[in-house]
């Protein structure tokens, strides 16, 4: 079996390598990264080490894609995760789209080349925010919590289905992601190459490059860690707002199902995150910190934050029945591995922001 990875240096790129060679010996994997993002550039030697044969390219560059070898399927973790890509001027609306909607053309063209299968990791941001920002909530333990009557397929107990609204607004970020699926889908469907999408909620773990804008656990503990500034925004500027989190390597097990069974009859997309067990919001992220770490000072700032919203956890229950799919990492165990990574490295956060 042969597998391409791209963004393969990254965060969620890195530990998928590494766990699918792990599940996998004889497993023969290739990957690309442009490095751009900081931090990335010290997995390379140790992935290579591991025996992959690790590219440095530009999966929107056909030049590079095509100096690779052909593979029977690509996972693609390459993109700028940022929900504020576009607009917070680190990057224009027209790179973002380079990026993330560019980069996949060019990969659905190499898989079309060469018959290979595609395994998208998507975003819980394909979610309309409209009916997101206007969800009625309370606050239950210093966090928010839908008090609007659920109605199914759209939300649960369990969170955001597969069926929710994806109709813009998603912000710029979101909709990359969305015209990604959706071409993926086309691409397989036209030219008969099997194509699945997996929707992750917030990842998180150690070796994280986090931001404020999308590692946010991580950045968070490492941060607090560090005794840095740290500021609740938005809505009521009380770290109310909640968010689920993942850790990639219980991707793995999913991915290798999928990789086995490719012709089985099941939906494209779904939903991949760790679920309400694994919901809990900055507040609550930073009583965690008090008691673990120590106490800081949190600052406080209501102006609101654009493509913000108050609550997003995801129900990944339909993944649970077609692919007998669940996470295995406590969001417990995620944060203590989070903390000890950022006692051993004091210098984290300088190398990777």
């Amino acid at each position: 079996m042969r597998i391409l990875i791209t963004g393969i240096c990254g965060f969620a790129g890195s530990v998928i390598a590494r766990g699918l060679m792990e599940h996998l010996p004889d497993l023969q994997i290739t990957g690309i990264d442009s490095l751009i993002r900081k931090g990335s550039e010290i997995n390379l030697e140790p992935l290579r080490a591991l025996g992959m044969d690790i590219r440095v390219g530009d999966i929107r560059c056909r030049k590079d894609l095509e100096q690779l070898p052909g593979v029977d399927w690509v996972i693609d973790c390459a993109a700028n995760p940022s929900v504020l890509a576009g607009v917070d001027g680190s990057t224009s609306a027209e790179e973002l789209l380079e990026h993330n909607l560019g980069g996949t053309i060019q990969l659905l063209e190499y898989c079309r080349r060469h018959g290979a299968g595609f395994l998208l990791l998507s975003t819980s941001r394909v979610y309309s925010i409209p009916p997101l920002e206007n969800l009625e909530v309370e606050i239950v333990d210093q966090a928010f919590q839908p008090r609007t009557t659920f109605c199914p397929p759209a939300l649960s107990k369990q969170g955001l289905t597969e069926a929710f609204s994806s109709d813009p607004p998603i912000s710029l970020y979101g909709s990359s992601k969305r015209c990604s699926e959706l071409l993926a889908l086309e691409y397989g469907s036209t030219f008969g190459f099997p194509v699945r999408i997996n929707r992750c909620g917030v990842l998180a773990g150690s070796g994280q490059f986090g931001k404020a804008d999308q590692g946010i656990f991580s950045f968070w503990i490492h941060s607090w860690a560090r005794r840095r500034a740290l500021k609740y925004i938005g809505f009521d500027g009380m770290g109310h707002q909640v968010r689920d989190c993942l850790h990639p390597r219980d991707i793995v097990p999913l991915l290798i199902k999928q990789i086995k069974d490719p012709a089985r009859e099941v939906a494209p997309i779904y939903n991949v995150s760790g679920g309400i067990d694994s919901a809990m919001s900055l507040a609550q992220l930073s009583n965690w910190c008090r008691e673990r770490l120590g106490d800081t000072v949190v600052f406080s700032d209501s102006r609101p934050r654009p493509f913000d919203i108050p609550w997003m956890v995801l129900d990944s229950s339909a993944c649970m029945l077609a692919w007998g799919w669940k996470p295995q990492t406590l969001v417990g165990e995620i944060l203590e591995e989070i903390a000890k990574a950022a006692e051993a490295s004091h210098g984290w956060l300088d190398l990777v922001s």
